[in-house]
């Protein structure tokens, strides 16, 4: 089955929920939640929670939009609709570019995670090899992809439940050969807030990126079978899903190892997750957590290229983006705009492979700011499409976000005092820099289009009245 933008509804229930927690669960749970922690200690869990209420409240907002609306695009077509082309232009863009930097990331981990096993092996030749197997995967039909994606995030989800429940006896009674570490972790060395509530709150830009991609079952919306149906569902059980995964894990995290230690990241052989494999008697251990990380940066990389290739589709679909991008392939899938998103990933890796780790970190605020701008802007949505269809008299939508606009309101608060945080924290305030010009530049790119379509249009209308003239 079609839908009327030409993209199949080939996604299935069970796919969708597993595409959400693939674009979502990437390598920052299992090594990058050490930025959170250093901020605020055994208080990260905290963090966790609070931020898992927020995605939820955007995930429900979505979906009260999308199955009202299931097209291709989602949540930019949805802001193009209510709030204004300028609105969805700058959504899908923003939304592109830092999913671009998102994947060049990912797979750049992915090649670093083979070094584990080959240290002289050339970064360049896994980073080629995953960057072809993401590319093949996403230029294969949309239920082939779907199916891929399952199983990349099914290994992630495993390996996830293992270590919780591994980590749990750990915790309680001891595992053969290791003695039970109790709980005495979250509350040594400084106590459970160690840096205070000032720490808690800067953690949360590092926690909030944890949860960034739970908006990708939105964008799967066109291609759904059954939007009506599958969509709700697939948003409240991936976002759900997500927080009982993670916070329960970084509980585990933050219970077996002392968090001063876990704070200062360090490599895979380092790693909680590996601490907890090896005491409970896992041969190579390390080997077995590597394999679990380089799946995770693979899921998250194809996720995230699928989202940027439909949202440059989309972005064709309004003019807004070179019309061969809108083009699609015998299969259903929008192979230029793909190849075009992967130009974009390639570039985004050789910035990510020739700079030093402090660049890694500007590069990871200028993503955070860009995405937290998208989610400021899908609530705004939300609060115009609620307000449009009740003036027009329209039904509401058959799911709705529970006490909205009070929850909505309360999280926008939270999600605009979260964008100031990175100018308190020294190495994310590139973030400000790059981001406040960013958003001029596509804003000042976006009125050039809107200008050069109009006087297009008047041409137009001119040559038709002398047309009609002439004949006259």
């Amino acid at each position: 089955m079609d839908n009327e933008s030409g993209l199949q509804r080939r996604l299935t229930g069970r796919q969708l929920t597993m595409i959400g927690l693939g674009g979502a669960i990437g390598t920052g749970l299992f090594l990058g939640s050490s930025l959170a922690i250093s901020q605020a200690g055994p208080a990260t869990i905290v963090a966790y929670v609070i931020c898992a209420g927020v995605a939820l409240v955007i995930g429900w907002a979505l979906a009260e939009m999308v199955v009202v609306h299931p097209e291709a695009g989602a949540f930019g077509v949805i802001a193009h609709r209510y709030l204004g082309p300028w609105a969805g232009f700058v959504v899908r863009w923003t939304y592109w570019t830092i999913q671009v930097i998102a994947i060049g990331g990912e797979v750049i981990a992915a090649g670093i995670y083979v070094q584990f096993w080959w240290p002289s092996l050339p970064l360049w030749l896994p980073v080629t090899v995953f960057s072809a197997v993401v590319l093949v995967t996403n230029a294969a039909a949309v239920k082939l992809f779907g199916e891929v994606e399952y199983w990349f995030a099914m290994i992630k989800v495993v390996a996830i439940i293992v270590f919780i429940l591994l980590g749990v006896l750990l915790v309680t009674v001891g595992l053969p050969g290791a003695d039970a570490t109790g709980v005495s972790n979250l509350t040594a060395h400084g106590g459970f807030l160690p840096n205070g509530t000032s720490g808690l709150f800067l953690a949360m830009v590092f926690v909030l990126f944890s949860y960034i991609g739970t908006e990708a079952v939105s964008v799967t919306a066109a291609e759904s079978e059954n939007p009506v149906r599958d969509i709700p569902r697939a948003a409240r059980r991936m976002v759900t899903r997500l927080a009982l995964f993670y916070v329960l894990a970084i509980a585990i995290v933050l219970t077996v190892a002392p968090w001063t230690t876990t704070a200062q990241g360090g490599s895979v052989t380092e790693s909680p997750f590996v601490r907890v494999f090896s005491a409970a008697g896992i041969p190579a251990a390390a080997t077995v957590m590597n394999l679990v990380v380089l799946t995770a940066a693979l899921s998250s990389a194809n996720t995230n290229l699928y989202l940027t290739t439909r949202m440059m589709h989309s972005l064709a679909a309004n003019r807004y983006a070179p019309a061969w991008t809108g083009r699609l392939s015998a299969s259903g899938v929008p192979r230029n705009a793909l190849a075009l998103s992967a130009l974009g990933l390639a570039l985004a890796a050789i910035v990510s492979a020739a700079s030093e780790s402090g660049a890694y970190l500007a590069l990871f605020g200028v993503s955070v700011f860009g995405a937290l701008v998208v989610w400021l802007l899908i609530l705004v949505t939300h609060h115009a499409f609620r307000r449009t269809r009740a003036a027009q008299g329209l039904p509401p939508s058959p799911v709705r976000l529970w006490a909205a606009p009070a929850t909505s309101g309360v999280v926008m608060l939270f999600l605009a005092a979260v964008l100031v945080s990175p100018l308190f924290i020294e190495p994310l305030r590139p973030a400000w820099w790059a981001g406040v010009p960013f958003f001029v530049i596509i804003s000042v790119v976006y009125f050039a289009i809107s200008r050069q379509r109009v006087a297009r249009g008047r041409t137009a209308a001119v040559g038709d009245d002398d047309q009609e003239r002439a004949g006259a």
